[in-house]
């Protein structure tokens, strides 16, 4: 697994593409927050926090974490090297958890200078260092588990096609139904109680609820068993594949 993981991690910065993907989420989280007028602008919202960056991360994943995923297997099957892995003394388990980590290591590597943030927000205050730090590293946290989320979908998503665009199109697809689909679906009813079962069936409502600074083990719950669930897709995907 490992070697599979190191392997993953270097393709991501011999190439481009890594630093494309790094620098594109950091470019477009610091337009968004500091330079564009709008309602996630930090000086337009008035308040020394950082939950407008909460507030966007997700979404700008939901596009770059497939784009990172795209060519795990889809690269693989059109080069045709994926039989060639398969067939090596290599579980197929260790393999999709190598992939797994590689593209989850990028996603972290994205989010890390973002802490620089937190140093901005503290001197903007009127109060320096006035801010919630445990809204902050709940936000976090949550922000890792959803990305995880992501990445499993995202590589699930790689194994349907050899055609990368293909795979990025179907991880954007599930990975915006499973955060904001439920969200949707529970605006159809009136019924508070339906709304809110609903609302508890998407990533959107756990994301937030460890937001705001409160780790249940609920939500950790959620998050790792969606994580697994893709990952096991994927697993099963590869198993039907010819060798």
């Amino acid at each position: 697994m490992f070697a599979i993981f190191k392997r993953e991690v270097r393709s991501f910065f011999t190439s481009p593409i890594g630093y494309l993907i790094v620098g594109s989420f950091l470019l477009l989280n610091g337009l968004f927050l500091w330079v564009f007028k709008g309602e996630y602008n930090i000086f337009d919202y008035g308040f020394a926090d950082l939950s407008n960056f909460f507030l966007l991360a997700p979404w700008i994943f939901i596009f770059l974490v497939p784009a990172i995923t795209m060519k795990s297997f889809s690269e693989e099957r059109k080069m045709g090297t994926l039989e060639l892995l398969l067939i090596k003394p290599i579980s197929v388990w260790k393999l999709v958890l190598g992939k797994f980590w590689g593209a989850f290591l990028l996603c972290v590597i994205a989010v890390v200078p973002t802490i620089v943030y937190v140093f901005a927000i503290s001197g903007l205050g009127m109060v320096g260092g006035n801010y919630d730090l445990g809204v902050v590293l709940g936000s976090y946290f949550g922000l890792l588990f959803l990305m995880g989320c992501y990445v499993s979908i995202g590589i699930f998503a790689s194994t349907l096609s050899d055609n990368q665009i293909i795979a990025f199109l179907v991880g954007i697809l599930v990975c915006f139904l499973i955060f904001n689909g439920f969200d949707a679906a529970a605006s159809l009813f009136s019924n508070g109680e339906t709304q809110q079962f609903i609302q508890s069936l998407g990533a959107k409502a756990h994301f937030d609820s460890i937001a705001r600074g409160v780790i249940d083990t609920r939500d950790l719950v959620y998050f790792i068993s969606l994580t697994l669930l893709f990952l096991y897709l994927t697993f099963q995907r590869l198993k039907q594949l010819p060798r």
